[in-house]
């Protein structure tokens, strides 16, 4: 069965790509940049919460090894109401859905959904200090 998606994916600036690199570096201040060669999260900088020094230190990364780095606009993150101690606050989430493929391809009822435990952050990596939360899908 063949469907078209009804959410696009997110817009990403490569930087091997002079155009993606140009932009990137115009609008560090605004952008998430990410190593591509790393996982976890590291190396992860969210623009508009990073300090001067920072933004400098990635532009000097950037300019060096472009080949690293992709940059994508900051997504508003959806917030679910989660247990931090005795009391329920919201946090950020995204829902990663199980896909398995063989012949053909399909989406499990279910997935994963991470969660950012800190107070106003958007890191939901768990080895960044994310969570995760029971995801239950009612059909």
């Amino acid at each position: 069965m063949k469907e078209e998606p009804i959410l696009s994916n997110v817009h990403t600036n490569i930087c091997r790509e002079s155009e993606g690199l140009n932009y990137t570096l115009d609008r560090l201040h605004e952008l998430v940049t990410k190593p591509v060669g790393e996982a976890g999260g590291v190396g992860v900088v969210i623009g508009p919460r990073a300090t001067k020094k920072e933004l400098d230190d990635l532009r000097r990364k950037l300019r060096a090894d472009p080949t690293n780095f992709i940059s994508q606009p900051v997504i508003k993150l959806s917030v679910a109401p989660t247990l931090i101690g005795r009391a329920v606050e919201p946090r950020h989430v995204d829902l990663r859905p199980f896909a398995l493929t063989g012949d053909s391809t399909w989406v499990l009822p279910g997935g994963l959904t991470r969660v950012a435990l800190k107070r106003g952050s958007l890191v939901v990596n768990s080895s960044q200090g994310g969570g995760s939360k029971d995801t239950w899908v009612l059909v």
